[in-house]
């Protein structure tokens, strides 16, 4: 009943893939769903909106 190397490597290869494709999918919908528009917008414009300039 023992479990070789392979089956492990084979099985946590798969669910290696599995779990990266999932959280791809998840980073992707968190950043087009609508209601985050504002949020990264503001990330994206707010270092234009400060005066700090290097070295003063």
């Amino acid at each position: 009943m023992g479990i070789d190397h392979e089956s492990v490597v084979a099985v946590s290869k798969s669910w290696g893939l599995f779990y990266l494709i999932a959280m791809a999918a998840g980073v992707l919908v968190y950043t087009l769903w609508p209601g985050n528009r504002k949020r990264f917008t503001r990330a994206k414009t707010s270092i234009l909106d400060k005066n700090d300039r290097p070295g003063e």
